[in-house]
């Protein structure tokens, strides 16, 4: 899939967003290995621990539909700029992403940066696996 029809499903799913609070509404879009797309908004909450970030509901979307695997995702904001998965999404996304996944990041005027995920955090936490 190319990165720009990617870029608008996360464009369309920053629509969904629900945040009262920050006014800072995002939309991410998920590309499956079997070539599904699965979208998610921030969705925040008056207690702000428990918002969640548009990437980790493009994630749970996609991981209670049973699909486990992905080969990119892409992240738009309403702030102008580009936007990038905080701290927490980043371990999250560490959990489903491979080494070289990638992450596309787009400022709202058509410019896009493309990452590897092991590049945003490389030392990712993971416990071992039997």
């Amino acid at each position: 899939m190319e990165n720009d029809v990617l870029i608008n499903y996360a464009k369309k799913a920053m629509g969904n967003a629900y945040a009262p609070y920050s006014g800072f509404c995002v939309g991410a879009a998920l590309l499956t290995v079997d070539g599904e797309v699965f979208t998610g908004c921030n969705v925040e909450n008056s207690s702000f621990g428990a918002t969640i970030c548009a990437e980790r509901c493009a994630v749970m979307k996609a991981v209670s539909e049973g699909c486990t695997s992905f080969l990119k995702i892409a992240i738009v904001s309403s702030g102008g700029s580009y936007t990038y998965p905080c701290g927490v999404c980043r371990q999250f996304l560490s959990e489903f992403m491979e080494e070289g996944t990638v992450v596309l990041c787009d400022d709202q005027t058509g410019e896009m940066k493309e990452y590897s995920l092991d590049c945003l955090i490389p030392f990712a936490f993971s416990m071992p696996k039997d």
